[in-house]
């Protein structure tokens, strides 16, 4: 072999293997970040990490009292009352219940006044009840009471007192369905639902870098794949905030060559309590990801969303609390999450 042919054929070796090693290192670059090991306390060697099942929203909240459950209200329902002749017990009640719990798209519900207790609740088994009062809720994120649907409450409520023997005293539908769209209204003029995009700057994520990193900032699996929420520091309460992102690929055979290129962080406002500080929170988790995951937030439409943007969303936040607050209507209450759901 002639010098100038063994020359040539060591160069291409050489180019060869330049170029695999630029793939490898492309490749290796382009794809999806892994989760870190985590290190054996009794080793110090890398162990796997564990993998996080979905739960139920309302099993990830720390233990506390339950709240009791949101009675009719005068200040988002229609309540007519239902005189009794005599006494009636819960389990008559509970036998004269419509099927449905709804007229059209609304809460339908009835409570009975407890002679024992001197309150309204839900009718229960083994109770004695004075009255009752049935209730369809005026307004909610579907739209405000029709006549249709106040129609379908009238039947519904005289079909129950019929069967126990009661006489229902119905408002005015005209009014009623007037207070509805002047509620309806008011939500839909001070209802936000806020909502901030992650994307990833260069490479991609895997779901369980994504689940390891939001699991950091006290995020924990939702009852969905590709969710996750920050609970509540009440059990039973709606969770401060939600972080999804593509349900395929948190399904996918191997995860760990799912790439995911954006999360999505979200808040709804008339849910959570404003003591819980969630769109602080909010805020702080979207710039520690975007730091820890090489990412930019971004709104709805992909632009980059700066500091100063930030600062005027938790201003406005602040005014739209006043004004919940002002209508009896606050934030996280059990009234609001009715009418905003």
């Amino acid at each position: 072999m002639s010098n100038l042919t063994l020359g040539l054929a060591i160069l291409g070796g050489l180019v060869l293997a330049a170029v695999v090693a630029h793939s490898a290192w492309t490749s290796r670059r382009n794809a999806p970040k892994q989760a870190e090991p985590l290190a054996s306390a009794a080793s110090g060697a890398p162990a796997e990490a564990p993998r996080l099942e979905p739960a139920l929203e309302a099993d990830v909240m720390p233990p506390a009292a339950p709240e009791k459950r949101p009675g009719l209200d005068a200040l988002i329902d229609v309540i007519a009352p239902i005189a009794l002749e005599h006494p009636a017990s819960g389990d008559a009640a509970l036998a004269a219940m419509p099927p449905t719990r709804r007229a059209g798209s609304k809460p339908f519900a009835v409570e009975g006044f407890n002679d024992n207790t001197r309150q309204w609740e839900t009718p229960a088994p083994g109770q004695r009840y004075s009255a009752f009062q049935a209730g369809v809720q005026l307004a909610n994120r579907v739209g405000a009471l029709n006549e249709i649907e106040y129609s379908e409450f009238v039947m519904k409520a005289q079909a129950f007192a019929d069967a126990i023997n009661g006489s229902p005293e119905f408002p005015d539908m005209l009014h009623e369905v007037a207070r509805a769209r002047e509620l309806d209204q008011f939500a839909s003029g001070h209802d936000a639902q806020l909502s901030f995009t992650l994307r990833a700057r260069n490479a991609a994520w895997s779901p369980g870098y994504v689940l390891q990193n939001a699991a950091r900032l006290g995020f924990v699996p939702g009852a969905i794949p590709g969710r996750m929420v920050l609970p509540a520091s009440v059990a039973g309460m709606p969770p401060v905030l939600g972080l999804a992102f593509d349900t395929h690929a948190a399904l996918a055979d191997d995860p760990a060559q799912s790439a995911i290129r954006e999360v999505t962080l979200s808040l709804d406002v008339p849910q959570v309590q404003r003591s819980e500080q969630p769109f602080v929170r909010m805020r702080e988790s979207a710039i520690t990801l975007a730091a820890s995951m090489d990412g930019i937030i971004t709104d709805d439409n992909g632009q980059v969303i700066r500091v100063e943007g930030l600062d005027v969303i938790g201003a406005d936040l602040e005014q739209l609390y006043d004004t919940l607050d002002a209508r009896d209507l606050s934030a996280g209450s059990p009234l609001a999450r009715r009418l905003f759901s």
